[in-house]
């Protein structure tokens, strides 16, 4: 299985403490995903996340294909990171790294995903045709949309 890597940063006008109580709520992860995506939280065991919380979703991947995607937060530095890790899903394997810097006059916030399909050749060819798109997409709709809510730095 081939693992590829999406990295991403941005800079926010925010506090630390802001970003902190924004990002750790999984709740918010429907503001920043496009409506495209057809992203439903189906189970949400509490409002903050906690290392070892399980969290289902379902994803639509084709028009009225709807695939469920179970995550775990693997771990948790308040205030400062936390993992997420696919348990099962439409991926292979997926782990996303969230960290939070304090930077002059606000917050740099990286995401660092390292994921990977399977399937052999099919999975290469999906990751060229499509995955790989639709991820920037999601990633660079989450950008703007926190620009639009938070400003930028």
């Amino acid at each position: 299985m081939t693992l590829h890597t999406l990295a991403q940063e941005q800079r926010l006008p925010i506090s630390l403490d802001a970003a902190w109580e924004f990002f750790s709520s999984p709740r918010n992860l429907d503001e920043i995903t496009p409506d495209a995506l057809g992203f439903k939280i189906v189970s949400l065991p509490g409002e903050k996340m906690y290392e070892g919380q399980i969290i289902t979703y379902k994803v639509k991947i084709l028009p009225g294909v709807w695939v469920p995607w179970v995550t775990e937060i693997k771990a948790v530095d308040e205030g400062k990171s936390f993992v997420d890790e696919q348990r099962f899903g439409p991926y292979k394997f997926w782990h996303h790294r969230h960290s939070f810097e304090e930077i002059p006059g606000g917050v740099l916030m990286r995401d660092l995903v390292h994921y990977g399909l399977g399937c052999g050749p099919f999975g290469a060819i999906t990751h060229a045709l499509f995955v790989r798109a639709k991820l920037k997409m999601i990633f660079e709709f989450r950008k703007q949309t926190l620009v639009q809510r938070f400003g930028t730095l």
